[in-house]
Formats: structure tokens, sequence, C-alpha cells
């Protein structure tokens, strides 16, 4: 029997991709791009492509298993660890999680997830209804975007921004620290058929990335000055009188102040810092500001900087001040995620805690801090983590603190994954998990306004669960009696989508209007309720502000001690400050553009189109330190090092280095890149900032 379901990527990318899969007497046999689908209109990544090899892949965790070697010691495979039961699983958690609870208090448990599937039960859902009601430490996710989706919202109020549709009519496109052909590979047909009507692209990045390279003007900048060029920007576009003051009159806040700051950014100084010419600098400010529409895709490699969150702010004031909300076409674009009414107190439950032995919500802990966390929290300390949607190990900064803590004899592990991973080389038990292909979730996107249902396929392969099977099942080993953990999945996307043609306190402006459950389960996609023809958010202003204006000058960053405006403070791991006399060179640890983050690590074909272990350096910055391209090189800083192979090109500028994210199991050492990364935070939002990290490197002979 043959028969072609309708399913959407899950993984973390902003564009949710329409998905066909064949199956064949209850096997998948091919994958391929909805056709029908607006956005993604029929192709899928490199990545997505193969993901039958990832289904199918022979070393796929298929059943629980307990640890019997040594924790970080043994293969980092099946052979440290021993087959169970479900039944013996369970009994073993519960026991365990019940113990430390008794013996500690509740928030001696951690959960922590992020993005290994943005369906919306499996990322949250019965996980979150789970924990709520234990009464665990609650896990603050900032580890990806809380430094601009936070910087974001202090300007618009909402996390909306330009269809990408909309690219196609713009005539200037600016990619900001966007590696549009690698992360968001659906954006750029738009992109392509604007630049054959005559558009212009141009790429802002610290490393030439693939965008870069078929840009039509590249500007290389400094890593973490991104706000001082915008603000460099605006010196030009105001002064020269090159704003909308229409639009800023009626739909803005706090122009004078900005109009003000901005006088300490001229080109000629934002130049020092950002690297770029200040003639450059006025050329893209009067291009931007006069060749119209003009668009910016700004992403979140920006905000990994200490500054990040201010960067984004800013770049997000330059279509406010231009008054390009008004245009199709125009606007910019980090992410349309708040558009998506969808009733998160009904999926989440966080009522919960009120049920939980805690009686309140609790703690709170930032997994950019996990090393901290777990190595030095206190009262109560982390006595169990458990980890699902993650890699922790691999992912968080600060490596060498995280793995000590995940070494400690008395830490309960247990890590729900599709493969052995870099946590579960830690992990006391490890219980095997569904990819989407086995599963039905409901799912946004933040890159687009198309809400999708995703199909199960096929049946689990194995003893695998998915996170909502687990978490339904553990709730009621733990007696937690509550009706809610009994609820379908199907139930629970009712209740996310709301009650049909009634406007829930979550969808004030009646997006989901008339969407069901059926209704996606039929057309397998459908737009938000939008109006008819594109879509511009902020044309006629009604940003969601307290003002309900763009808030050039924030009240609320100024009571929480920030920055009303903005400004530009160097990182205090950059060029600008003391610390790069003992480490000058800047460090950019960046995603790989066929894997996400170390999710494909493991398979073979996919590994085959990407070269992690190298470190890319400028020649200049090799021949002072006597390196030649292919040589073996310890990178370090007073948190770590890492061994890599040395690539002598042209992606870098001088005084940059530039290393990919990889699963430390496959690297040349062992070690995560983020042995090299800090647990300092961002100035908004409390992120991480992987790209702030100052390192010196050197040969390291054979």
């Amino acid at each position: 029997m043959k028969k072609v379901v309708h399913a959407a990527c899950p993984h973390d990318c902003p564009d949710a991709c329409g998905v066909l899969i064949t199956v064949e007497d209850g096997k998948a046999t091919n994958v391929q791009g909805d056709p029908t689908h607006p956005v993604t209109r029929g192709f899928l990544c490199a990545k997505v492509t193969k993901y039958l090899d990832r289904v199918y892949a022979p070393d796929r965790l298929l059943y629980p298993m307990r640890r019997v070697a040594p924790k970080g010691q043994g293969n980092g495979d099946a052979s440290d660890f021993v087959r169970i039961t479900w039944d013996d699983a369970f009994a073993e958690i519960t026991t365990r999680l019940k113990k430390i609870s008794s013996d500690f208090g509740s928030e001696a448990v951690l959960p922590y997830s992020y993005g290994g599937t943005l369906g919306v039960l499996n990322n949250t859902g019965m996980a979150h209804r789970f924990f709520y009601r234990l009464g665990a430490s609650q896990l603050d996710r900032t580890i990806c975007a809380t430094a601009g989706g936070d910087a974001l919202l202090t300007v618009l109020g909402k996390k909306m921004g330009t269809e990408p549709e909309q690219f196609s009519e713009s005539k200037y496109i600016i990619a900001w620290g966007a590696n549009i052909h690698g992360a968001n590979v659906h954006l750029w047909p738009f992109i392509e058929e604007a630049r054959r009507k005559g558009a212009k692209l141009i790429v802002i990045d610290p490393y030439k990335t693939r965008t870069a390279r078929l840009a039509d003007w590249y500007l290389p900048i400094n890593p973490g000055t991104d706000v001082a060029l915008a603000l460099g920007m605006m010196h030009v576009i105001i002064n020269e009188n090159l704003h909308d003051a229409d639009y800023i009159s009626k739909y803005t806040l706090g122009f004078e102040q900005l109009k003000e700051r901005v006088q300490a950014y001229p080109p000629e100084r934002v130049a020092q810092w950002t690297g770029i010419a200040a003639a450059d600098i006025v050329k893209l400010a009067r291009e931007y500001a006069t060749v119209r529409p003009a668009v910016i895709r700004v992403n979140y490699g920006v905000q990994r900087a200490q500054n990040g969150g201010m960067a984004v702010r800013a770049i997000t004031m330059l279509p406010c001040i231009t008054g390009s909300w008004k245009e199709v076409g125009g606007g910019l674009q980090l992410s349309t995620s708040g558009s998506f009414p969808l009733d998160k107190q009904a999926v989440e439950r966080p009522d919960l805690m009120l049920s939980s032995p805690l009686g309140r919500p609790a703690r709170m802990v930032n997994m950019s801090e996990l090393g901290q966390a777990l190595t030095k929290l206190d009262d109560p300390p982390v006595k169990a983590i458990f980890v699902y949607n993650s890699n922790p190990a691999a992912v968080a900064p600060n490596y060498t603190d995280v793995r000590r803590g995940f070494l400690r004899p008395d830490l309960f592990t247990v890590v729900h994954d599709q493969f052995f991973t870099d946590t579960t080389h830690y992990a006391d038990i490890v219980l095997p998990a569904t990819t989407f292909f086995e599963h039905k979730d409901l799912q946004t996107a933040y890159g687009h306004y198309y809400l999708q249902v995703s199909h199960q396929a096929i049946s689990p392969l194995g003893e695998c669960r998915s996170n909502q099977d687990l978490f339904r099942e553990l709730a009621q080993r733990m007696g937690f009696t509550e009706e809610c953990f009994r609820q379908s999945d199907d139930a629970m996307i009712d209740e996310a989508l709301g009650q049909p043609g009634s406007r829930a306190a979550s969808d004030p402006d009646g997006r989901l209007g008339g969407i069901t459950r059926e209704r996606l389960e039929r057309e397998g996609h459908i737009r938000l309720e939008l109006g008819d023809g594109p879509f511009l958010p902020f044309a006629r202003g009604g940003f969601p502000t307290p003002s309900g204006k763009a808030e050039l000058y924030s009240a609320s960053l100024k009571q929480q001690g920030l920055e009303p405006i903005a400004s530009f403070i160097p990182p205090e791991e950059s060029r600008h400050t003391d610390r790069a006399k003992q480490f000058p060179l800047e460090l950019l640890s960046r995603k790989a553009d066929n894997f996400l983050n170390t999710t494909f690590t493991n398979i073979e074909s996919v590994k085959k189109m990407e070269q992690p272990d190298l470190l890319e350096i400028h020649t200049a910055d090799a021949a002072r330190r006597g390196i030649r391209e292919g040589d073996w090189v310890r990178v370090f800083n007073d948190r770590g090092e890492v061994r890599l192979r040395a690539h002598v090109n042209g992606a870098v500028q001088p005084g940059v280095l530039a290393a990919r994210l990889n699963s430390a199991r496959f690297s040349p050492d062992g070690k995560s890149i983020n042995a090299l990364t800090s647990e300092t935070l961002t100035d908004i939002g409390r992120g991480a900032t992987f790209y702030s990290c100052l390192v010196e490197v050197e040969p390291a002979g054979t």
C-alpha cells in the first residue's frame, strides 16, 4: 500500500517547510517539498532532502538504556549501556525524581530543552505540564534568540515583520548578519526574483558566507560593532534629511532623543570601530534611504555579541525612521513568530505550578549559564537534569564547566534523543525519541505566516516515543492525577487553536479566524488571517508597544537600568578592549551550513557536505604566527583550548577567526568549540554571547 503524507519540518529554521512523505507498506520511501506551499514551494534544504538517512540511520537509538560504563568514559555509544524496558526506565526515573524532591526539594530537578523540534506540542506541550506540576526549576530558554527577540519587542512591540513573498518587490535588500543562502534558503528565490527586476543585495557580515559571495555588495564588519554601524547610518539619514518626518511624527516615540544620540556617531568615527570605510557607510545610508522599497533581513547572528540586544534594537529603528514599513517590499524581518496567537496557556498549563509541592512558580535557571548551574548553584543544588530537544554538552557555552558538571557522580541525568550524543555520554538513563515522521504536531514558523499540521507518516521505530507520549506516561507514573495529563494530541491542538469563530485572549486580532485542526488536516497549510493582499503590519503605525508607537526611546529599558535609546559599548571580549592584548583574535564560533547546531552531525551523507574541523584564518594572521594551510593549530584562551586544522582563506578579515560548531564526539580532540566561549550574557535578554570571544592561536604540530 502506498500513500503520501503531508508533514512540516520542525527543525530550528525560519522556513518551516511543507513536506510530502511517501510511505509504502509502512516504510517511508521518499521525502520531498510540498509544491503547493506558497513560501517553501516544493524544495527542501540539503539536510532534510536526506532525511530518510536520519530516520533509518544504523546508529538510531531505538530502546531505553541504562549506563554501565563510568560517566564520560567508554565509546560514547550503545556499548556504554545496557538495554532495559520502558517499565524499568520509568521505575528508575520516578524513584530518583521523588527521592531528590524529597531530600532537596523539587527545584533540585532541572529540565533542559530548546529547539530540537519546534512543533508546538513536542517542543513544550506535555513536557512543560510535567515539569510545572513536579515543581522543577524553570529553564530560561535564552541560548539562541532572546537578545534579538526582546530587543525587537522594545521597538515594535511584537515579533512581526515583512512577509518573505514581499522581498520579490524590494529594490534594495540588506542581509544583515543573515546567511540566507545557508540558513533561510526559501527566502532566496524571492530575492533572486527581485534581483532579476533590478534589485541590489547588500550583505553585512564579519564572515564571507555563501550569501555574501553572491551579493552585489559585501561589507565585512568587525564582530560586535553592528550597533555602531546602524547609528552611523542614522546619523547620515537624519542629518541629510532623508528620513520620513511624517511617519516619524505620527508613529514613533523618541525621535528627538535619537537625533541627538546619533550626532556622536559620524561615519568617520564609526569606521574606526566597524572596519567599514566612512565613504561606504555614507553610501549605504543614502542608498538604503532613497532606493525604495528597501528591506532588511536581520538574523540572530547579530545578537550573539555582548551588545547584541542594542544592535538589533538600533537596526530595527532604521525602517521606522525611513518609513519603509509603508511599502510593499519594505520593512524588516527578524522573526514572525509573534504573529501566531496560539493559546500557549492551554498548551503548557503554567497554572499547574500552583499544584506542585512548591505551590508557587519555581526558580528560574538561565540555560546560557548551565556550567554555573551544574557546578555552583545552591539552595538547592541541581541534583537531576532531564535533557530533551537539545545537546547541551556541546552547544552550551563554557564547555569545560558544563562537562565538569555533567561528570558529577551525584547528578542524575536523563536524556531523551534520537541518537547517542555528547550529552548521552554523561547520561544515567537514555530514552529513544521519535523523528517528525513518527508523530503528529502543530507547526508555526518564524520566517513566514503559514500554520500547518504535521501528520504522523510511519509508526515509531523500535520503542521510540515522542516527547508527548513520554511525559504523558511519566506523569501517570509519578501519580499526577490531573486530567490534562490524559489529553490526546488532537485535543491539545484544538485547545491551541481556541474556539472556532471566537477571539481568545491570545488572539485579540482574530488572526486564527476560522482555522481549525480539521481544516488544517484537509489543506495542509493555511495563512493567518492577515487580510487580503500583502500584509503591511505597521504601515499606519499600530505598534503593540506601551505607547502604541515604535519606541526609539524605551522607558521600560530605562526602568531596567539599561540604555533607553541605543549606544555602542564594545563587548568586553573584542579588539577594542584591554583583553585583546593577551588574546588578540576575535573568534566566530559559527554554525555550519549543513548542520543545525549538532543535529545531522552523525549522518554520513550530510557530513560529506561539511568540513567542520577547520579554523579559518586570514593570511596576515597566519603568516605572523608561522601557520600554513592544513597545519594543525591550537586555539586557546584562559577558559580552554581546541585543536583544529588551519584553512588560510579570504572568508575572514584580519583579526578574525572562524570555526564551525560540531559535536564534540566528532571533533579532533573530543571537545566542543564552546570550550572557548564564556557564560557572559547579552545586554538585553540575558542571552549567550558566542560571538564575543577572544582567543590566540599557535601551531600545534602533528
